[in-house]
């Protein structure tokens, strides 16, 4: 599949989607208007929302949405609400949770959160996923001190509610946290309170089941389980999201030390020596035999070499990259569709995470101008 032709992948993927393939399905989250950009109407050429083939901006509509007029501030990931889809709620790095509402329509408004407390359990926040109704989680890229009783290596994900009356950032926004995983730069969510996070600081895959939550402000934490997962096989770079998909069995992953997009059997792997320290009195094990393989090796495809944001959509990955500020789609297997250049807007080193919206355009995370740009067909 990796030498496949750009008209040949996307016949291909045509035909796949065509016979109904549910492989090649957004797999547990598609979003609304999945299907506006992949199909007959593509064409051998590339596809509508990358230029159809001419990898150029000018033959797209790029347009910036938020600035830090809309509480935007150097942004690390964005993600729409799945039970609310006129809400983009962008992580800022800053330690704070702007929410827009009606993104990119003459109606737009945006609310921020930071309450007390958002120094510890949004500090520097890296990345975002909604999980089950009425929640998301966070990871934050930190190792230091975050409050007077914690150690610098305590920092680990943190689950919120997504109701906005209770939501603020802080203390009484937190429906649970669990530890051992700083300077995280990526999260995906799997199922029920159950999240992969990518563990800068031990170069881990590593799986956080919150299970049962401790309420608001709560803090309980014994009754979670955690695996670490191939620890020393995936890279972080200091201040890039590295941001994750479960799809089909298989934990997606733009490796961005590495170079790669690569993907973990979730159901691979069996229970191994206990984790230490253990901050939460919970089970915390490492996990021996995870299986992780290239989808995209290093150096396969030019241009390609620090993915940070990845989306599936229309069964394609979309990949950013930050280091050329290209944006690529690739079939399931890592096959080249069409790529974007965007360096000309969104300089290198700030083009990080993705998201589709309802509408089946593509949100941008622009961190260092502090912006969310919007990308269409022209």
């Amino acid at each position: 599949m990796k030498n496949l032709t750009r008209a040949s992948a996307l016949l291909l993927l045509s035909f796949s989607l065509a016979c109904g393939d549910d492989d090649l399905r957004t797999v547990p989250d598609a979003s609304p208007g999945e299907d506006a950009f992949v199909g007959e109407d593509a064409g051998p050429e590339g596809l509508p929302l990358l230029g159809l083939g001419t990898n150029a901006v000018e033959n797209v509509t790029l347009e910036v949405i938020a600035t830090i007029d809309d509480a935007i501030s150097t942004p690390r990931d964005l993600a729409f609400n799945p039970e609310a889809t006129d809400q983009l709620w962008v992580a800022n790095e800053s330690g704070s949770m702007t929410i827009l509402f009606d993104p990119g329509t003459p109606e737009q408004d945006w609310v921020r959160r930071n309450g007390f407390g958002s120094g510890h359990f949004f500090a520097t926040p890296s990345a975002i996923a909604f999980g089950a109704p009425g929640t998301l989680a966070s990871v934050s890229e930190e190792d230091e001190v975050t409050q007077p009783e914690t150690p610098p290596d305590f920092m680990g994900p943190t689950l919120w509610t997504s109701d906005l009356e209770e939501f603020d950032a802080g203390h009484h926004g937190h429906l649970d946290m669990l530890h051992n995983s700083p300077n995280s730069v990526g999260i995906a969510w799997e199922r029920d309170n159950a999240y992969w996070v990518f563990d800068g600081e031990h170069s881990s895959l590593t799986r956080y089941d919150f299970r049962e939550d401790h309420g608001l402000g709560g803090e309980d934490h014994t009754d979670g389980i955690v695996h670490r997962y191939v620890e020393g096989a995936v890279a972080r770079v200091p201040g890039i999201s590295s941001h994750m998909v479960v799809h089909g069995g298989w934990l997606y992953v733009a490796d961005t030390g590495n170079g790669r997009v690569a993907r973990l059997d979730i159901a691979s792997g069996t229970e191994g020596d206990r984790i230490f320290p253990d901050y939460d009195g919970s089970r915390q094990r490492y996990m021996n035999g995870g299986v992780l393989e290239d989808v995209v090796p290093a150096g396969s495809i030019e241009g390609l070499t620090q993915p940070s944001g990845l989306e599936i959509q229309n069964g394609m990955l979309f990949v950013s990259d930050v280091a050329a500020s290209r944006i690529y789609a690739l079939t399931m297997d890592g096959a080249l569709v069409d790529w974007l250049d965007l360096s000309s807007r969104i300089p290198a080193g700030s083009l990080m995470a993705m998201a589709f919206g309802p509408d089946g355009h593509l949100y941008l995370v622009d961190h260092d101008a502090s912006q969310i740009w919007r990308l269409q067909p022209r």
